[in-house]
C-alpha cells in the first residue's frame, strides 16, 4: 500500500470555473470582489459578501479563501486562490 496521493484529478476538473472578477482592495490589503464574469460572457454583480475564510472546494478541487456570496438573492461561493506567487479566482459549475 502506497501513502502517495495522486492530485491529477483536482488539477484538471470540469467542475472548476476560473472566473474574471473586479475586486475592491483597501488600504489595509483587504480584498472583496464586487462583481465576476461567468465563462460564456455574462457578468454578475455581488450583491452581497456572508462569509470570508479559508476553504477547500471538494467539488472543483483547489483551496484559497473562499467567499460566500448573494448573486440575485441567491447564495453560492467564489475562491481566491494562490498558486506559485500568481492569485486566481474559481467558482464551482453548477
Amino acid at each position: 500500500m502506497s501513502n502517495i496521493i495522486d492530485y491529477r484529478p483536482f488539477m484538471d476538473n470540469e467542475n472548476k470555473v476560473y472566473v474574471k472578477v473586479s475586486a475592491d482592495i483597501d488600504p489595509s490589503g483587504n480584498i472583496e470582489p464586487v462583481s465576476f464574469v461567468w465563462e460564456d460572457g455574462s457578468r454578475y454583480e455581488i450583491d452581497k459578501i456572508i462569509d470570508k475564510r479559508p476553504a477547500a472546494s471538494l467539488k472543483a478541487g483547489g483551496v484559497g479563501i473562499r467567499y460566500s456570496i448573494k448573486v440575485r438573492s441567491r447564495q453560492t461561493y467564489i475562491w481566491l486562490e494562490e498558486c506559485h506567487g500568481c492569485q486566481r479566482w474559481f467558482m464551482e459549475r453548477k
